[in-house]
């Protein structure tokens, strides 16, 4: 009768055992991997209308919720650290500043850095647009080359009263014009100098002219 009932506590032990080694296998298959975690936390930061506004980062690893940001309060700091405590965070690293000025600068200060962005973004384009036209092609669709802006230099000096008598010799290397020889005068010069730099597709201008009566030939 002893080793009967024996027999019977052995088997019901041996059954409790196994029940007990099941139940934590089933708990290990159920419980949710870091990414689910992280991505649970950051549902209920959304789903928060104090929270929503601010930019709070979330990093599970090994059950270990670490946030980071900016939030305007310390209430809100621990609000989003209760959103954290969800089944399967073993602790909270809450890293989050608090910083009044943060109010203003949530969501809506972030699409006002955006249009702002965007603008400065079309005026660097509109910008480089320009630059290429400049150096690309002339106002007449002409192709705008070292040979172009001499001529076209040469050609705006004309019928200038200033640089009437004048010897001027225009050199352009890559868009860089050099201008040599003579004027009459310190107004003739400067006029000389004014017409290179204003010439389509001229980035500068080396003056080198001096002032005096044109050399006869």
């Amino acid at each position: 009768m002893k080793v009967a009932l024996w027999s019977l506590g052995l088997v019901a032990m041996l059954m409790a055992t196994s029940m007990s080694a099941g139940s934590a296998q089933t708990k290990a298959a159920v419980q949710p991997s870091d990414k689910t975690l992280d991505q649970r936390i950051e549902q209920q930061m959304k789903a928060d209308a104090s929270l929503k506004k601010y930019d709070i980062d979330v990093s599970v690893s090994d059950g270990i919720a670490k946030l980071t940001g900016t939030v305007a309060t310390d209430a809100e700091r621990t609000r989003a650290a209760r959103h954290a405590k969800i089944s399967g965070i073993t602790r909270v690293d809450n890293q989050i500043v608090v910083d009044a000025s943060a109010a203003t600068t949530g969501t809506a200060g972030m699409l006002e850095g955006k249009a702002k962005q965007a603008v400065e973004t079309t005026k660097h384009a509109a910008g480089t647009a320009v630059d290429k036209t400049k150096e690309g092609l002339s106002k007449t669709g002409e192709v705008i080359t070292d040979g172009w802006i001499t001529s076209r230099v040469h050609a705006r000096f004309l019928g200038e009263d200033l640089l009437k008598e004048s010897g001027i010799n225009v050199d352009t290397d890559n868009h860089v014009v050099t201008l040599k020889g003579t004027v009459m005068s310190a107004a003739g010069r400067a006029r000389a100098v004014e017409i290179a730099k204003t010439t389509e597709g001229v980035h500068q201008v080396i003056d080198r002219l001096t002032i005096g009566p044109k050399p006869k030939s």
